[in-house]
């Protein structure tokens, strides 16, 4: 038994996970003459308990693929979303906070009545937003997929991988998800929760499978996938991206640093490495750097799916 399959057969699968695969297939049928993508997000809990009160979490709030969601949907594509419950999900991710109440006011007429309109001065942000997202629902190009442990996002992934193996190469996976290195076995956690009062606990933590090769090996052979390496250290980053190039032989790793991720990425292949960075302006001007890069991402899909990458 390989380490990816004795990790599954320790973890039982998420609560209705067998319903969530069924609405997959479906929406993947629905769209069976678009091209589609898997975009992960956000980042994945590691449970100190059985009953969880504590966990170890990983750094992401769930920026790129949020706002990469956006980007596909408006190119066309079919969107399969998984993300971390709570993280930032695509269109309400602009509004956090007190953004949308800003954006309105209350107006009292003679009769006391209260009705609530739109700032005039925010409809050029808010209705080019509003018609991308009913377009999407309308056309059935958008589905949302949830989890938080380590072990259901595995479970889905693995899943939702498997039903887009009958896309073949007009399916994208986008694994910009911060997904957890280590773990804890199931057998070896507490049932409850840990108490204080018997000191300091010792951890013994696991490394996590490395799911990438089963997933471009078995599971989505014929898919383009593309995985993210996030380092802070810009001396090891393109090595690091070619060396799981090599080991994992899938076409594309998306290098950025931890200091100017949200500004410039690489773009690694086995044959080439391409530069995305956002001009000074363009930064002012409130450019995302994942419209640049999803328009990339885009052209070398096609140059895949012709057999040219």
């Amino acid at each position: 038994m390989t380490n990816w399959e004795t990790f599954y057969s320790k973890y039982a699968p998420p609560p209705k996970y067998d319903l969530v695969l069924k609405d997959v297939s479906n929406f993947s049928q629905s769209n069976e003459h678009r091209r589609i993508v898997l975009i992960t997000s956000g980042g994945t809990t590691v449970p100190l308990e059985h009953n969880t009160v504590r966990y170890v979490d990983n750094f992401s709030a769930g920026t790129r693929g949020s706002a990469s969601t956006e980007y596909f949907l408006q190119e066309g594509y079919a969107v399969i979303f998984m993300h971390r419950i709570n993280s930032l999900e695509p269109f309400v991710r602009h509004f956090q906070g007190h953004d949308l109440l800003n954006m309105l006011e209350l107006k009292d007429n003679e009769e006391g009545e209260t009705s609530i309109s739109v700032k005039s001065d925010s409809l050029p942000k808010l209705a080019p937003l509003l018609r991308l997202y009913k377009k999407a629902i309308s056309e059935n190009r958008l589905i949302k997929v949830g989890f938080t442990s380590l072990s259901d996002y595995l479970w889905l992934l693995r899943g939702v991988a498997g039903v887009l193996a009958k896309a073949g190469s007009r399916a994208m996976l986008y694994l910009a998800a911060a997904v957890s290195d280590f773990y804890i076995p199931a057998d070896e956690l507490p049932e409850h929760k840990i108490q204080s009062k018997e000191g300091a606990p010792v951890i013994s933590l696991w490394l996590v499978p490395k799911i990438l090769q089963p997933l471009v090996s078995l599971w989505v052979p014929d898919a383009f996938v593309i995985s993210f390496k996030l380092e802070t250290d810009d001396s090891i980053l393109i090595s690091k991206a070619h060396d799981a190039l090599d080991k994992y032989k899938h076409k594309l790793v998306i290098g950025n640093l931890l200091q100017t991720r949200k500004h410039h990425v690489v773009l690694v292949s086995a044959t080439e490495e391409t530069d995305l960075k956002l001009t000074p302006e363009e930064i002012q001007s409130g450019v995302e750097i994942e419209k640049k890069l999803v328009a990339e991402l885009i052209q070398k899909h096609s140059l895949f799916i012709e057999g040219n990458l």
